[in-house]
């Protein structure tokens, strides 16, 4: 039998406001424990919440970006259960009417096409704190309670662990793109929650679903949700799915590359929402819902004014602009004058590579865009060959140094002058006479011959374009 995957995605973004959702603490990240806390954050008798208007501000730019209906009166809800990191016993979130609903993205296919994925609604809510387990005791740090998080739901449309991850980083390059949070996954500042169940090909029904919990890295959210299909099809082939999948949460062991229970699935009702009686509805005025429709250019529309402007290709257009650092490092580059496709070539073949080897990224390179940018000009100009470039980058990786001190240092100046190549050729020609006679007697592989020596009578630094060009007119 043939399955189909449904895939439902929550993620949990946290907002880079510079205070909390419903407080002036602090939101700043790693600060002391319980440091950034006050009556409201701490729940203390009589203490009020009031909205922060930033988070209000960045959740209807994101309601923008993917193309949803922005409600102008939402309402805040109180979310029960009881957790120590949670001091007032309820989270304040949004239910019934969140501010963002029905929304929107597309994600890349491999046959070039883009695939719809809807977005069902994002409300704002707030975070709780950090539980630390030490040895035989826990303690609880209240910093991150309070924090302004988006809550960003995807309709079951997801149909594979790839698809997912695709989603998963458009989502998050849209929300690089648009400044609201750092989605600093390490940090927890974009985090997934993953509802994965299956059903045999041509089934409409949803079956059992399971939510996997607290994925934060795409690897993990990948193979966690792997494992999971992998089991639910298992149970179905054996005839245990009823007794083996549940509606459950679980979590995933990345280092047994495993889910495993964590507790029962709880379903709305047993939160029992209501309308937060501290806060009025949230009603958005006309001029601040104007305001907030000016938002950057977004990852879709900086691929398609790459292709269009510079005339690269879709795919690689794709990848630049899936990472907004990659973006900004692309155009600085191409600020300096040189060729689109060579731009492309050394950023994402040449540098991407090394780059991966130091484990490091984009934002940590020791070579800038206009460092690059300099090297793709000294190819363009024929100061060295692209080979000779590759040693100059390696350097460059190393040493902070000019391009140009780089090129002297390691002596890899192309040799462009005419008659300094055509010297070389006549000797080589001269001392080979044989060769050149089975040449012109129709054996044209060894052309081949003649380039290598030149090449290596040069050191490499003759200019190879030149190189073939006088030599075909004097073997002719």
């Amino acid at each position: 039998m043939e399955f189909e995957v449904v895939i439902g995605l929550e993620v949990h973004v946290q907002l880079n406001t510079k205070t909390k959702m419903f407080c002036a603490c602090a939101t700043s990240f790693a600060d002391e424990q319980n440091k950034n806390t006050c009556p409201t954050c701490l729940a203390l008798p009589g203490a009020l919440p009031v909205i922060n208007e930033e988070a209000v501000k960045k959740a209807m730019m994101f309601g923008w970006a993917i193309n949803a209906t922005i409600n102008k009166k939402s309402i805040f809800n109180r979310k029960n259960y009881f957790y120590p990191d949670l001091p007032k016993g309820y989270q304040i979130s949004q239910f019934e009417i969140p501010i963002v609903e029905n929304g929107y993205l597309f994600v890349d296919k491999e046959d070039g096409t883009k695939r719809k994925i809807g977005i069902t609604r994002a409300h704002l809510e707030e975070d709780a704190g950090k539980n630390i387990h030490e040895g035989d005791h826990s303690k609880v740090d209240l910093n991150r309670a309070g924090t302004p998080l988006l809550e960003i739901v995807s309709e079951p449309d997801i149909r594979s662990s790839e698809e997912a991850v695709q989603y998963l980083k458009k989502l998050h390059a849209i929300v690089r793109y648009l400044d609201i949070s750092d989605a600093n996954m390490q940090e927890g500042s974009f985090r997934c929650d993953a509802n994965v169940s299956i059903r045999p090909k041509g089934d409409e029904k949803l079956y059992t679903r399971v939510e996997i919990k607290n994925l934060n890295s795409f690897r993990f959210i990948q193979r966690a949700i792997e494992y999971e299909v992998e089991r639910h099809i298992e149970a179905w082939e054996d005839g245990v799915y009823d007794q083996e999948v549940v509606q459950e949460t679980r979590l995933f062991d990345s280092q047994k590359g495993v889910t495993r229970s964590m507790r029962g699935k709880e379903e709305s009702a047993d939160y029992r929402y209501f309308p937060d009686p501290d806060l009025l509805p949230l009603v958005i005025p006309e001029s601040f819902y104007e305001e907030t429709k000016n938002i950057p250019e977004l990852p879709d529309e900086k691929e398609e004014r790459f292709v269009q402007e510079y005339g690269i290709k879709p795919y690689d257009a794709a990848l630049i602009a899936s990472s907004l650092e990659t973006a900004q490092y692309f155009e600085s580059m191409m600020e300096e004058g040189i060729d689109a496709k060579n731009a492309v070539t050394w950023l994402t073949v040449e540098l991407a590579a090394r780059l991966n080897k130091a484990g490091l990224d984009i934002t940590t390179s020791p070579v800038d865009a206009k460092k690059l940018a300099k090297l793709v000009q000294r190819i363009e100009d024929k100061t060295i060959s692209g080979k000779a470039a590759k040693d100059v980058l390696d350097f460059l990786m190393e040493n902070s140094i000019d391009v140009d001190e780089a090129i002297d240092k390691l002596g890899l100046k192309q040799i462009s002058d005419t008659g300094a190549i055509e010297a070389m050729i006549d000797e080589i020609l001269a001392n080979n006479e044989d060769k050149v006679a089975e040449y012109k007697a129709g054996k044209e592989k060894l052309f081949g011959f003649f380039v290598g020596q030149v090449m290596k009578a040069s050191k490499g630094k003759a200019d190879p374009k030149l190189v073939n060009e006088l030599l075909r007119k004097k073997l002719s």
